[in-house]
């Protein structure tokens, strides 16, 4: 069947919500993701007003032989949520948060972005753990585990999943709970979007905020390879209601920073205290006593603010490549690839940050959902590329490459976290999943026997 005798009228005639098609005026807006180096053309764009959309798309889709993509946030530096040709299911217009503040539970729809969950539940001061930049879909960041700021407190976004509804390859209508659909369950728990189409996410909540104490210490360059020494030394000793981000970035050019020293290449923590003033400092002055910052922020603030930190640096439309690894221990090889690389990055915006995961999240077995890790202690390192313009992209995406390259030999674990890749092949999802890949492929062959939902960290069904 070729493109011109599809009848997307007939589709347009079964949805509540709309039909974008190439021409009309909001198509180019309707198609366009985070990552301004994605260039795609779907056939038509369904807004869905409801999971019925959903499911009326999937099952047109089947009918008329076009394959499928299914957008939340867009956020995915990998652009999968668009495809040349294929039918991309949009579910932006499923963006609401219904929050039970006495049973600390949240029904979060397969739309709605993290700024949106964070608002709703901080009314009552209230979250759940999940990802730093606010305009991320909280679909996409759930299926694959989720992690930031309350990862040592409270464990992995899908550690707070309970339930999900969730349309199917066939545009069956279920809901996946402890009682029914059990497997499927599991398997949204951290194997990405291979099993159907999330509408509505069921969590439960954690206390948090509505205030956070937070600082950022920034060091020049040159005291790189100290301050990961003293990481290594005290953050896994602090206490779980302290997190530490780390890495390498410029400063930012915020008024905060000494006019000379704006954008200027270097290394930074930045501390979160959950525990209070006091716990905060004594963090705080642990460090102080080892290393002397450039400068230094250090203030309470809204954890909604927290959650928008860097959101600028990361709008919409940067041009963007991303890869990360597990590091089971800072040691002084996996120290010396830092010194040695992050000098040779060239735009201000590419960073190389890195999560201590432990506490919360190593208190949960590792076959209890399928994140496709280790539950051990150890180290996750987002190095990411990005540009402001085009042109400059070639030489970020170089960066990236020959820095994990340098790193694998010594990182101690094989794979990363899926959320975190641009490039996933069946090897590398092998490497990521373990001896959970066979489990998934089994629910997928339930579920999905014909890989309908393909475009994502794919995993073949079982045969």
């Amino acid at each position: 069947m070729t493109r011109t005798s599809i009848d997307l009228d007939s589709l347009r005639a079964r949805l509540d919500g709309a039909l974008v098609v190439p021409g009309d005026a909001g198509y180019d807006e309707a198609r366009r993701v985070w990552n301004g180096a994605i260039d795609r053309r779907p056939l038509a764009v369904v807004r869905c007003a409801s999971a019925e959309d959903v499911s009326a798309a999937v099952i047109f889709a089947r009918e008329v032989g076009v394959e499928v993509t299914v957008r939340g946030g867009g956020h995915h530096p990998a652009g999968t949520s668009v495809a040349d040709g294929a039918l991309l299911i949009d579910l932006r217009g499923l963006g609401g948060v219904r929050v039970d503040p006495g049973e600390r539970k949240a029904w979060v729809g397969g739309g709605a972005l993290l700024a949106d969950l964070d608002r709703a539940t901080q009314e009552y001061g209230l979250a759940i753990p999940s990802g730093v930049v606010s305009h991320t879909g909280v679909g996409g960041l759930t299926l694959g585990g989720g992690m930031g700021w309350l990862t040592r407190r409270a464990g992995l976004s899908i550690d707070h999943l309970v339930a999900a509804q969730v349309v199917l390859a066939d545009g069956r209508i279920v809901r996946a709970d402890s009682q029914t659909h059990t497997e499927l369950l599991w398997a949204l728990r951290g194997g990405g979007g291979n099993f159907g189409v999330v509408t509505e996410f069921e969590f439960t909540l954690h206390e948090a905020g509505p205030i956070v104490e937070y600082a950022m210490l920034f060091f020049g360059l040159d005291q790189l390879g100290e301050m990961l020494r003293v990481v290594r030394e005290l953050v896994p000793e602090l206490p779980t209601d302290v997190n530490v981000i780390f890495g390498a970035l410029n400063a930012p050019p915020a008024p905060f920073v000494p006019e000379a020293v704006r954008l200027q290449p270097g290394c930074a923590l930045m501390v979160t205290g959950f525990g209070g003033v006091e716990q905060h400092q004594e963090v705080l002055d642990l460090f102080r006593k080892r290393l002397t910052p450039v400068f230094e922020m250090v203030t309470p603030m809204p954890y909604v603010a927290l959650q928008q930190m860097i959101d600028e640096p990361n709008e919409h439309g940067v041009y963007a490549y991303e890869k990360g690894t597990r590091i089971a221990e800072l040691s002084d090889a996996v120290i010396e690839q830092f010194l040695e690389h992050v000098p040779r990055k060239q735009s201000p915006l590419s960073l190389a940050l890195c999560y201590r995961l432990d506490g919360a999240f190593s208190a949960v077995d590792d076959d209890a959902t399928a994140f496709g890790g280790p539950r051990a202690p150890h180290y996750q390192l987002f190095l990411v590329g990005l540009s402001p313009v085009a042109e400059g992209l070639a030489a970020e995406r170089d960066w990236v490459r020959d820095f994990w390259f340098g790193l694998e030999p010594h990182s101690g674990l094989a794979g990363s976290y899926v959320n975190g890749q641009v490039e996933i092949d069946g090897s590398e999802l092998r490497a990521i999943y373990g001896a959970k890949l066979d489990r998934l492929a089994a629910v997928k062959a339930t579920y999905d026997p014909y890989n309908v939902f393909h475009y994502n960290a794919n995993i073949v069904p079982a045969s």
